[in-house]
């Protein structure tokens, strides 16, 4: 939650809209003080709702709380700016959830290399009954993704992208290589 702001000033202040038998009233005027103080920080953040819900302008602490609500996980380690292009490119990225190009163009957001997604799944029709059916009987997932140093890389990192936009029944495995090895 938002942080309080000591003595921030109700743009609707409740006195100025008492009727004028009230207006001269201090026990009035007192009490709407008061819950003019307790509605400040709610008309504030009310009227600044736009700018929580762009990626571009809401506060640090709430990256993870708007990129939650397009289904995105962020990761920590990003510096800011990355994590706000990942949460701009989220809605592109729930398109394509689940594919081959969704889980590519995710890992690619986060870790800024593009990773080779090999994939056993495919899907065909047959106007004949009983005709072959493309790809292999159980589903598999690689994701090869090249980095300056595959020692120091956080394997989980990856394995918490992939996971997140693969389909559930799906089985994955990552494999990190060094740049240029394939």
């Amino acid at each position: 939650m938002r942080a309080m702001i000591s003595d921030l000033p109700s743009p609707y202040p409740l006195g100025d809209t008492l009727p004028a038998l009230y207006a001269a009233d201090d026990l009035a005027q007192s009490l709407c003080a008061a819950v003019d103080d307790v509605l400040a920080p709610i008309f504030g953040t009310l009227s600044a709702l736009p700018a929580y819900l762009d990626p571009d302008t809401t506060p640090e602490d709430m990256l993870g709380w708007l990129g939650g609500w397009l289904g995105l996980t962020l990761d920590q380690h990003q510096p800011i700016p990355q994590q706000r292009a990942f949460i701009r490119s989220g809605i592109e990225l729930y398109r394509w959830r689940g594919t081959a190009r969704g889980i590519r163009d995710a890992v690619a957001a986060v870790f800024g290399a593009t990773p080779l997604v090999l994939e056993t799944g495919g899907s065909s029709f047959s106007e004949v009954p009983g005709g072959e059916l493309p790809g292999q009987p159980s589903g598999r997932l690689v994701v090869r993704l090249p980095v300056e140093d595959p020692e120091e890389f956080d394997v989980r990192r990856l394995e918490s992208v992939v996971a997140a936009m693969k389909p559930a029944h799906v089985p994955h495995e990552v494999d990190v290589v060094a740049l240029g090895s394939g």
